[in-house]
């Protein structure tokens, strides 16, 4: 069990490193905010959706019924029931940890709420756990969906009137929908080699393009808080997002399905910080992006002990 948490530290480790370079990139200027939003819509429209759409035509183990869409419906659920709970125990406690205002308790919810369920999570599933990695992207999927519908009404306070279109029509969405209806037409060899050595390769830029704009994202928020609040907000953040929601996430796995692979992919999300990207919807919708920003380096800085921690006993429990 040690050489097994040793090889996950390490793997966890190399991944957060990658983000480091992003931040330090930003340090020295080489990579400035003004081109934040054009990668990061060419990361979201192109790069994440070509992996996926390379990854799925090309599993051999995918099935071609309608149950490849459960991880997506387990995505979706568990990240609803994050959102829930973290918004719910803003509410009720978030006075007692210096969560006063609506706007500090719907950011929390959201960031606390959402777990890092791609960037992080694919190069983990790449290296401990291959087969689950087209299930993942399914699963990521659902998440999305959760994100832009229970995320938005929680941070924005909006219905889903705007954006309904946005989940129907969204790149990976998308990505998944055509190449899971290619698997079971079955005209994967009637897909031009062509598109699928193009988006083989763009996806392969995926996840390092990802993780740096989130380091150099995160690199923005770094000095602009205060420590004894921060330690308050924290103090409510890490057992929501480090503890409770895991052993949810995890108890869904155990009992929820019997599929090995799916029982990976709620392992490696089980184990991960709050995702970054709900600092950009905070700061889109105005909200409290200081708060956003302590959940998510506070948690993301804390994982580099739970991830080989939850992981590894997490496996232990499930297998």
């Amino acid at each position: 069990m040690l050489d097994r948490w040793i090889d996950t530290a390490s793997a966890v480790t190399g991944v957060f490193l990658v983000m480091g370079m992003g931040g330090l990139a930003r340090h020295l200027r080489w990579f400035s905010k003004e081109v934040d939003r054009s990668l990061a819509s060419f990361t979201s429209y192109v790069l994440m959706p070509s992996l996926y759409f390379s990854r799925i035509i090309n599993d051999q183990s995918l099935s071609v019924h309608l149950d490849a869409w459960y991880p997506a419906v387990l995505g979706f659920l568990c990240a609803i029931l994050g959102v829930g709970f973290a918004w719910g125990t803003a509410r009720t406690l978030g006075g007692r940890f210096g969560l006063e205002s609506d706007s500090q308790q719907r950011t929390f919810g959201l960031t606390a709420g959402i777990h890092n369920y791609g960037y992080i999570a694919l190069p983990l599933a790449e290296i401990f756990y291959p087969d689950c990695v087209v299930p993942l992207m399914i699963h990521n999927v659902g998440v999305d969906m959760a994100l832009w519908s229970a995320g938005l009404y929680v941070i924005s306070g909006k219905g889903l009137s705007k954006s309904w279109k946005r989940i129907v029509f969204s790149p990976p969405l998308v990505a998944v929908a055509l190449a899971v209806l290619i698997k079971q037409l079955g005209l994967v060899d009637w897909v031009p080699s062509p598109i699928q050595q193009a988006t083989g390769k763009l996806g392969q830029c995926s996840v390092p393009m990802g993780l740096v704009l989130s380091g150099a994202i995160l690199y923005d928020y770094f000095g602009k808080r205060t420590w004894g609040q921060t330690f308050r907000v924290l103090s409510l953040a890490i057992p929501v997002r480090m503890l409770l929601l895991p052993c949810s996430i995890l108890a869904i796995a155990h009992w929820g399905t019997s599929s090995e692979a799916l029982k990976q992919v709620l392992l490696i999300q089980a184990a991960m910080p709050a995702a970054t990207f709900p600092i950009v919807m905070t700061r889109l919708y105005e909200q409290d992006v200081k708060t956003a920003w302590v959940v998510v380096v506070g948690t993301s800085l804390l994982s580099l002990v739970t991830i080989p921690l939850w992981m590894v006993f997490g496996a232990a429990w499930l297998f």
